[in-house]
């Protein structure tokens, strides 16, 4: 037990992680764009998530949505730009390969508190759970850092008329989405390393074996 402190901190932050990536992945504020003309989005503000965008209008353009509009991408939209499409199925790998890293993390635990001392049974999956973690990590970073790209060159996107959305904004800026994705890859990476960094203690009775 003594030597897997920091797989137990790994554990900690890891979870944390994965609820953050989560978090992020369904926040619609990726992107946050201003707009000049408010004749329709009468707060001059659109949010501009990786599944829908979203924004306030008195006109009632939704009447499901009370004064907020809402409209989801599809699959079949050919506008969406290819860091929101990169983004999809990114966030989703990563957060199925945070939950892998969370059930090897949690296995290899398991064993090392209840006294299992077979070393098959803890350091592969310490390794294993660490190598999740990072490819976890490394799936949230692309596509964060991507469309942060994408909102500090002010980049537009050809929305159809259908979405009441002008195809450029004004001025864009990045979205509570984007540090709380900046969070989670700094704790699924150090989550990875301290996974990673665990060696099985050599006893007497282990140099016997």
């Amino acid at each position: 037990v003594s030597t897997s402190h920091l797989q137990l901190a790994a554990f900690a932050l890891g979870t944390v992680g994965w609820i953050l990536c989560t978090i992020s992945m369904g926040i619609v504020e990726w992107r946050v764009w201003h707009v000049d003309n408010t004749t329709i989005i009468s707060s001059g503000i659109a949010w501009v998530g990786i599944w829908k965008v979203c924004f306030i209008s008195y006109l009632h353009v939704s009447p499901g949505y009370r004064e907020q509009f809402c409209h989801k991408f599809s699959s079949y939209d050919s506008f969406i730009p290819r860091e929101i499409y990169v983004a999809q199925g990114l966030m989703l790998i990563a957060m199925f390969m945070g939950l892998l890293g969370l059930a090897a993390t949690i296995f290899a635990l398991r064993n090392v508190y209840m006294g299992i001392t077979h070393k098959t049974l803890i350091a592969p999956f310490f390794l294993v759970g660490g190598f999740f973690y990072i490819f976890a990590g490394l799936c949230v970073l692309i596509p964060v850092s991507w469309n942060f790209y994408s909102v500090t060159h002010n980049q537009s996107i050809a929305f159809p008329p259908s979405y009441y959305m002008p195809s450029s904004p004004a001025a864009q800026e990045a979205g509570a989405a984007i540090p709380v994705g900046i969070v989670a890859v700094i704790l699924l990476l150090l989550s990875g390393m301290f996974s990673l960094s665990y060696k099985f203690p050599m006893t007497a009775k282990t140099i016997m074996k």
